[in-house]
């Protein structure tokens, strides 16, 4: 059969086009090898040709020269195509050991190499977020801790930044335990010390409102005690941003135990969910179980939005009413709903504390965790505490770039914090 000018055509176009694939993609195996050169040897960037083939364009020129000049690189952590840079790496801290574990990753206890002070590393992994579409909540997350340095009782975020695969909070260390470990420890606990921590956890709760921020997931396992036995809120990733002061929001979010009705029931709520869960949380504290807990889910659904808590003698009448106002199921009836904190700062049970020395940390708190030094941990997991800290940690950056990584390199843009004085 003859062959026509087309079939020539189409198959020399072939040849071509074979050709041409295979010469671009040795190029760029010889490409990648050549970044990975740079990886592992960062004086390679000091040389002039290096620079030159870095630079992006012209405009950019001065900006890529002092970058360079100015910051070396950590062989740990070197710089990535992240379009942020911040002074901070993995490489600046000794883990010491993991005291947590969430759904996207690891917190460590760790420790800064120059100044020796200890923080709690939150290291969350970006292809976990990523893939279960979680970056505004971490965003969010981020906002939140900015804001918190301002208050006493809840956790501050010093430093955050970002390798290409992973995600670090430098959070303040707290290491006297979880309010749920306490708990459950001691069953319940009598009302003055109830009454301190609830209007520790209130103040804070207030304080978040008054940004227009509502916390949506309290629960004992996100409260903590510091080494002195004060309240410290912790993990904000649950947290909505903008609520205005008559606004709602509809996001089904929380914990079972501690869903207010109008969250279960997918209707619009507000910042008196918070009160409801504060509501929830006393409760516990004074009766030893959640107010309308079951092991079945259904019937503890059920007894959320049909049940009226029982509330036995043994709390005080203004105990027992507090508790009443705050777990009303009609939330423009709930305490809170009209004046905020104010309503609960003012209550009756709450009419012993001197909220100005509270705030102030002047009132002695019932209750002091033994501690001998930021590194006794007996207050945390040993499940958590007996796993080692793998390396990865802090050699992310070292692993190769896979497509993955690369996609989730630049999802977190402005992630990266770190005031002048984070570590002074």
């Amino acid at each position: 059969m003859a062959v026509t000018g087309c079939d020539l055509t189409y198959c020399r176009m072939r040849g071509i086009m074979s050709i041409l694939t295979a010469f671009i993609k040795e190029r760029k195996m010889g490409l990648n090898d050549f970044m990975q050169k740079v990886v592992y040897c960062p004086h390679m960037c000091q040389h002039s040709n290096v620079r030159g083939f870095l630079r992006i364009d012209d405009n950019q020129n001065e900006e890529m020269e002092d970058e360079f000049a100015s910051a070396p690189l950590c062989l740990n952590a070197p710089r990535s195509s992240l379009a942020e840079e911040t002074q901070m790496k993995p490489c600046d801290f000794d883990y010491l050991k993991i005291i947590g574990k969430g759904s996207f990753g690891k917190v460590l206890l760790a420790r800064h190499k120059e100044t020796s002070k200890y923080y709690a590393i939150k290291v969350l992994q970006k292809k976990v977020i990523l893939k279960k579409k979680e970056q505004k909540h971490i965003m969010a997350e981020r906002s939140v801790l900015l804001k918190n340095m301002k208050h006493p009782f809840l956790v501050g975020l010093n430093y955050s930044f970002q390798t290409t695969d992973k995600l670090y909070f430098v959070l303040d260390y707290v290491n006297g335990g979880e309010l749920f470990y306490h708990l459950q420890r001691d069953r319940v606990f009598l009302e003055p010390r109830a009454r301190f921590y609830g209007a520790e956890i209130a103040s804070a709760l207030g304080y978040l409102h008054s940004l227009h921020i509502i916390y949506r997931d309290l629960k004992p396992e996100n409260i903590l005690l510091d080494s002195q036995g004060h309240i410290v809120l912790t993990d904000f990733g649950l947290c909505k941003e903008g609520l205005e002061p008559n606004g709602t929001t509809t996001t089904f979010c929380g914990t079972p135990e501690y869903l207010a009705p109008e969250v279960l029931q997918k209707q619009a709520y507000d910042h008196t969910v918070d009160w409801w869960c504060l509501g929830c949380v006393l409760y516990e504290m004074m009766y030893g179980l959640p107010p309308f807990y079951s092991r079945n889910t259904a019937e503890m659904y059920s007894n959320i939005l049909n049940k009226t808590p029982i509330l036995q003698p043994n709390v005080s009448n203004s105990g027992r009413e507090l508790l009443e106002g705050l777990l009303h199921k009609n939330r423009t009836q709930r305490l809170g709903a009209q004046g905020d904190f104010m309503e609960l700062k003012f209550h009756a049970f709450f009419s012993p504390i001197n909220w100005d020395d509270l705030m102030a940390k002047q009132i002695t708190p019932p209750f002091v965790p033994r501690v001998t030094g930021p590194t006794d941990l007996r207050h945390f997991d040993p499940e958590f505490t007996h796993l080692p800290v793998t390396s990865s940690v802090c050699n992310s950056d070292m692993l190769p770039v896979t497509s993955s990584m690369r996609e989730a390199a630049g999802a977190f843009p402005g992630f990266s914090y770190g005031p002048d004085h984070a570590f002074n």
